[in-house]
Order: C-alpha cells, then sequence, then structure tokens
C-alpha cells in the first residue's frame, strides 16, 4: 500500500486542489487526511471536496475538527481557535457536521517498505500537543508511550520533517494549506521510502479566490497564509513558547 498524506488544509481549496491534481497522477491506493482540514475561508468547499474522494480517503480528526464540531453545538472556544470557528460555523451545513463526526484520533495502515505505520493529527494521545522537530528525544517518548508502531505520521505544527526518535522513525508532511516557509503546499507520499512534497501554485490567482470567498478578514488570511506566508524560524519560536508555557502549568 501507498498513501499520500494530507496535512492542515484549512480550508485553503486552491492550495489542495493543486496538491490533489499531483495525487492523481502518483498512482497512491489512498489518501490519508491528517486533520485541521475545514478551519480556514473557504471549509464548506474543501469539505465537499475530500467528500468527492470517496472511499479513496481515510480521515484522522485533529483540534479543528474537535473545535468545528463544539461551535455547531454553541460552544465557540477562546482565543484564535474561537475566532476561526465563528468565522466557520455560519458556512457549514448538516453534511459537514456528519463528515467531521465520529473520525477517529489514529489510523494505523501497513505500508509497502514502511510495514504498520501510525497516522495521527498531533500526537497519539492528543490532538492539540506540540512536539516539535528540534524537542527532545524524552519529549517525544512521552508523546509516544504505549505506541508500537515504528513509523509515525502526524501534522499539526505545518512544518515537514523526517527525524529519529530513539530508532523509531517520525514523519511530518508539512501543511497544505498553511505552510511556514516558502510558499507553497506541503504533503508526503510514504511506501516504500518516504517522499516530502511541495506543490507549487498561482498564491495571487488564490488570494483572489479566497477574498470572494465571503470569509470575514479573508484578505488578512490570504497575506497572512498564502501571499506572504510565515518562516518556520517565527513558527518554531511562537511554537517553543507554547511548550514552555504548557510545562510550566497545571499538568493535563
Amino acid at each position: 500500500m501507498r498513501v499520500a498524506v494530507l496535512a492542515d488544509i484549512h480550508g485553503n481549496l486552491p492550495a489542495l486542489e493543486a496538491v490533489l491534481r499531483e495525487v492523481e497522477d502518483s498512482g497512491v491506493d489512498h489518501v490519508v487526511l491528517l486533520g485541521d482540514i475545514a478551519g480556514g475561508p473557504m471549509p464548506a468547499q474543501t469539505l465537499d471536496r475530500l467528500a468527492g474522494l470517496g472511499d479513496t480517503a481515510i480521515w484522522v480528526h485533529g483540534n479543528g475538527e474537535r473545535e468545528l464540531l463544539a461551535g455547531l453545538d454553541g460552544e465557540v472556544p477562546p482565543g484564535p481557535a474561537g475566532d476561526t470557528v465563528a468565522a466557520c460555523v455560519p458556512l457549514l451545513s448538516q453534511r459537514h457536521r456528519d463528515l467531521m463526526t465520529a473520525l477517529p484520533m489514529t489510523v494505523t495502515l501497513d505500508l509497502d517498505g514502511l510495514g504498520p505505520t501510525l497516522f495521527c493529527h498531533a500526537t497519539p494521545r492528543r490532538d492539540d500537543e506540540f512536539v516539535l522537530v528540534d524537542s527532545p528525544i524524552d519529549r517525544w517518548e512521552q508523546a509516544l508511550r504505549g505506541v508500537s508502531e515504528q513509523v509515525v505520521v502526524c501534522g499539526h505544527t505545518h512544518m515537514p520533517f523526517d527525524r529519529l526518535v530513539n530508532q523509531r522513525r517520525v514523519v511530518n508532511p508539512g501543511s497544505v494549506g498553511m505552510a511556514y516557509g516558502p510558499p507553497g503546499a506541503y504533503w508526503a507520499i510514504l511506501g516504500p521510502t518516504v517522499e516530502l512534497r511541495r506543490t507549487t501554485y498561482d498564491v495571487q490567482a488564490a488570494a483572489q479566490r479566497i477574498i470572494a470567498s465571503g470569509y470575514p478578514d479573508a484578505a488578512g488570511w490570504a497575506e497572512a497564509y498564502v501571499l506572504r506566508p510565515y518562516g518556520d524560524a517565527a513558527a518554531l519560536e511562537a511554537f517553543t513558547a507554547i511548550v514552555a508555557a504548557e510545562a510550566d502549568g497545571p499538568s493535563r
């Protein structure tokens, strides 16, 4: 089995469409969706496009799906996530809710050349945990405690990497819709090797579609995440601060 892995699409339909055109020519058996799929400027259209993949798609939920479902129930989370949820909820219908309901936290697939491979959004134990490419081994081991698979694929931090963690291989495909780094849509093909991919697309045309979507402050979103995305150094600095704050706070 060979799979394409798409994480953190965040409602960026133009980026998703560009990636799916390449996926169609890649000869993979399935497309694994690693969560945080719809939270962004074109949530309904993004979910509809992925629903059209039918049984080819294998879905995993992220914190974004959990938060959107809470918002559809009238429970808007605090902070920046709440702003995204409040913007997306009026654009979603019952069929979109049905797509996001009861998605698994993890999925394991037996891949050619890699063997049993676990897929999750952030870590196998939490859908919102930040474990970074440069996190120390002990933090990784805590996050992966109890996992038997020797290959783990995660998203959430929007930056691609492929590293060893005490003889276990951890892969992050990067983000399709909100990449931190050079502009483009990042994803991966797994089996029998690990191939990290970056798909370029017309960001000016994409920004115009996003601006026309009716999403609140769509122009600002397009500027920050499509036209002039944040760099990896700035993102790592921000995420490292979050990890430090969690370590200093009450245990979960």
